[in-house]
């Protein structure tokens, strides 16, 4: 932990630097693409004149992207985290220089030419290669490298938007898959660091700054939970509808390559229709926050939003699910507030950290997400109810969220919740079988060959000495490699075997670490002893800690009524 929380330092300072080169790619796209000029100064896509280039200028990004992916690397196509994700469940957590310099430079070009998309996605691939990167120059354990991998994405996440809180809990919930003071010190110090560098790179204050009056009451909380519920169907409809259309350019007769060309003349022909589309439109988010769109204005972002940024990600282009996640939790939760009372923006803010939620199964996150980009922690409560129920319809009606459906087809099943192994919560004690059969060291190798000839029950046996004390283990592999070599008959069980090699465990060790002895060792059971006198207790085998397995899953779904009437301990 030590060392990990040392070397985070350095990764959250890059995650930090990572974040303020992508931003000023970005703008540096976008004034190239829309106004022919080199400037790094941000501008507002939906400025822009709407005319025939509102169409041509995101194709030619396309085919650039597409160019990039086929003859750079393919794992910059996609939104970044479930590319992360899988590197860090199933790569060893390495990623590549390549991936740490194209990913931004594929994200710029894609959300500079006025790809619907944000740039969290981007930042935490690019933040994390940078993390994996750092680590894979010394000798560092795949766990290790993770820690350090997604350090560096929380750090990025924490430099763009602000967020310190919110980008812990998206790596806890997200991207750790485990809960160690050895992988959450170094992410929270990473964090951290770029938390207080960012006033240099980027600005302080909160990204969307607004000052909304929160109501109070059940009818509030009710609401909330209410319109988490909706958002949440909106996930689920927005999740499968991506995955469709993905599967419609998988049927495409062309190669990959083209598919984000085409995908971008449907990001043209929306913004002809609400030029709002265009780009991470974080003046939509504030728009909404503020409450200054009307109904019309907010049904009409909805729907087109939807449609381009689906057909966009869908084509494998490159770009970030947050910020147009945001958008569309945010539209629904304004159009509610038009009718609720409370404020449209309000309302925007409970859907966005409901959509959130929903389409990630990250429940605190996107509520002290939404919380943390506008300061308004009065509002957290309200938050987690919207993003609760958001959750509660995800899980309930689809299998997978958003970023892991994408790992999923491609065949690698991933479980997000997190529970303790149940082989770390036993002891050996309650696993084992007690009192084992045995075999005394004098019987000779020929007596041995005779008993597993005949009345062997068992596939091996502990070989005790007068005192009970371990010996060695005798198994039908030992017998059947004395019966085919030449071996003295009259020898002895003492003479015959040694307990140096042989793996043991006492009754109050921990069955995990039973466990890995049979891994490392080869044997399928392991003798039981008492400390100091090495004399066996019992025996535990494979099966036996498939017990344990057995026994929480009992524990889980049998369902008994019972009732104690007397006294605790009685």
């Amino acid at each position: 932990m030590i060392l990990l929380t040392g070397m985070a330092l350095i990764v959250g300072a890059g995650g930090a630097g990572a974040a303020w080169i992508l931003l000023k790619l970005i703008a540096l796209a976008s004034n190239l693409f829309w106004y022919q000029r080199i400037s790094t100064l941000d501008v507002d896509l939906a400025d822009r004149a709407i005319g025939l280039s509102t169409l041509i200028i995101p194709v030619i990004g396309s085919l650039i992207i597409g160019l990039m992916a086929r003859y750079g690397s393919e794992k910059i196509r996609g939104h970044g985290i479930p590319e992360a994700i899988e590197t860090i469940l199933f790569g060893e957590s390495k990623l590549s220089f390549k991936v740490a310099v194209l990913k931004p430079l594929s994200s710029a070009v894609s959300i500079g030419s006025g790809g619907p998309f944000g740039a969290e996605g981007p930042i935490i691939m690019t933040g994390g290669a940078i993390g994996s990167l750092f680590a894979q120059c010394f000798h560092l354990s795949a766990a290790e490298r993770k820690t350090l991998l997604v350090a560096g994405a929380a750090a990025g996440m924490t430099a763009i938007f602000g967020t310190p809180f919110a980008a812990i809990l998206l790596a806890v919930e997200v991207l750790l898959f485990e809960w160690k003071p050895r992988s959450f010190v170094p992410v929270v110090v990473a964090v951290l660091v770029a938390f207080a560098v960012r006033p240099w790179f980027i600005g302080t204050g909160p990204m969307f700054a607004i000052d909304l009056a929160v109501p109070h009451g059940s009818w509030a909380l009710a609401t909330a939970v209410g319109l988490g519920l909706l958002v949440g169907v909106e996930a689920i409809v927005l999740s499968k509808a991506l995955y469709r259309i993905e599967d419609g350019f998988h049927h495409l007769p062309i190669h990959w390559m083209w598919w984000p060309a085409l995908g971008s003349l449907v990001v043209g022909l929306g913004a002809m229709i609400d030029p709002h589309v265009l780009g991470a439109g974080y003046a939509n988010i504030q728009a909404l926050l503020d409450g200054r769109m009307d109904i019309r204005a907010v049904a009409l972002l909805l729907l087109m939003k939807a449609i381009v940024w689906l057909v966009a990600l869908g084509s494998g282009t490159s770009g970030g699910v947050l910020a147009p996640l945001l958008i569309l939790g945010g539209a629904l939760g304004c159009l509610v507030g038009h009718f609720v009372p409370g404020g449209a923006g309000f309302w925007a803010l409970i859907g966005m950290a409901a959509i959130m939620s929903g389409a990630m199964r990250a429940p605190m996150t996107g509520a002290l997400f939404a919380a943390e980009l506008t300061r308004q922690f009065d509002a957290l409560p309200l938050c987690i109810a919207g993003a609760v129920g958001a959750y509660a319809v995800s899980v309930l009606m689809m299998r997978r969220s958003i970023l892991t459906e994408k790992i999923a087809r491609r065949g690698r099943h991933i479980f997000q919740e997190y529970s303790v192994d149940p082989l770390d919560l036993m002891q050996v004690r309650e696993l084992m079988t007690p009192d084992p059969d045995t075999l005394s060291h004098a019987m000779t190798v020929g007596e041995v060959i005779e008993f597993f000839a005949g009345n062997a029950r068992h596939r091996s046996y502990p070989v005790t000495d007068d005192t009970g004390a371990l010996v060695g283990l005798v198994s039908r592999s030992d017998v059947l490699r004395w019966q085919l070599g030449p071996i003295d008959r009259k020898a002895s069980l003492a003479e015959s075997l040694s307990d140096a090699s042989q793996p043991v465990a006492f009754p109050d060790s921990p069955s995990g670490v039973v466990a890995d002895l049979i891994v490392q060792s080869g044997t399928g059971r392991v003798p039981i002893v008492e400390q100091g006198t090495r004399k066996v207790v019992g025996i535990l085998s494979r099966q036996d800690l498939l017990k344990a397995r057995q026994r929480i899953r009992t524990g889980e779904w049998a369902r008994a009524k019972h009732i104690a009437w007397g006294r605790a301990g009685r």
